[in-house]
């Protein structure tokens, strides 16, 4: 009876608390969405913290009609597409090649990977090798840092090594070759990584921000996040001013109310598409954890 009741009451605190963090959590991203919605001149007077007091579609209206911000959206949305499939393709063909041991120099080119998870040249010398390769304000730029990441390749090769050697020996007996195994039998029974993988690889190329602060010049070549980093850039710029004229004051509500509606614009997409992928996902980080 009596330890019954106590996990009756530690069970109801668990719920109690991961309610509060939930809250805390999911809040403010509500906050940013009723704000949105709400008349940017309205917002200024405060007292608006559950839903909109006066209902606007003025901010997104200022949003879908700015080419800037259109040219930037479609700029994120191709490097996403791009980078994710080339990444994940090139990652898991380099891991399935790491998978095997018996192949030369493995061991070594695992030592070397797995040194640069730890080291790097610094942010300068990696500027100035990215320009003497051509790709400052070069749109390959979002794609060929990227291509292949060490972690997602470690990954790959847990999930690769864990599938029945008889497979590959099948097909070799059918006269295929490492090429078409990997595409045709490997690449399809690896569904579960891949999508995680992918999942990885698409959020980062989607909330990547800084490539574009520091490698393009172009206004026309600047994803979504860096267009909305500037948003955000030169409205703290404008508050910091002292002696601000009033038509500066309106501009500034204009870049508030923008900068609310551009965050859930370039929000919405990846909430939209991690449902569709959560299953895998829970699959894939779940990959060489338990070892049968």
């Amino acid at each position: 009876m009596f330890p019954s009741s106590r996990l009756k009451i530690g069970s109801r605190l668990i719920v109690v608390f991961m309610t509060v963090i939930c809250f805390v959590t999911l809040y403010p991203v509500w906050y940013t969405i009723v704000l949105s919605f709400n008349e940017p001149g309205d917002s200024l007077y405060g007292g608006i913290y559950w839903l909109p007091r006066n209902f606007s579609l003025v901010s997104y209206q200022q949003v879908f009609r700015n080419n800037a911000i259109l040219k930037a959206f479609n700029v994120s949305l191709w490097r996403t597409i791009i980078g994710t499939v080339v990444s994940v393709f090139f990652t898991a063909m380099v891991a399935y090649a790491f998978s095997k041991t018996y192949i030369m120099g493995n061991r070594f080119y695992l030592v070397m990977g797995t040194i640069t998870m730890f080291f790097g040249g610094g942010l300068i010398p990696y500027f100035l090798v990215m320009k003497a390769l051509g790709l400052y304000d070069n749109f390959l730029m979002y794609i060929i840092p990227a291509m292949f990441s060490f972690w997602n390749c470690i990954i790959f090769m847990s999930f690769f090594r864990a599938m029945p050697s008889g497979l590959e020996e099948s097909a070799r007996l059918d006269g295929a070759n490492d090429f078409v195994i990997f595409v045709r039998i490997v690449l399809p029974l690896s569904t579960a990584v891949l999508a995680t993988i992918a999942l990885f690889n698409g959020v980062y190329h989607w909330n990547d921000y800084f490539t574009g602060v520091m490698y393009f010049n172009n206004q026309d070549m600047l994803p979504i996040q860096t267009y909305l980093y500037r948003i955000i850039a030169a409205a703290s710029i404008s508050r910091s001013q002292e002696g601000m004229p009033v038509d500066l004051g309106a501009m500034q509500l204009t870049s508030q109310s923008l900068k609310l509606a551009t965050m859930v614009v370039t929000t919405m997409p990846v909430v939209c598409v991690y449902p569709f992928l959560q299953r895998y996902f829970v699959k894939g980080v779940m990959i060489g954890s338990i070892k049968g």
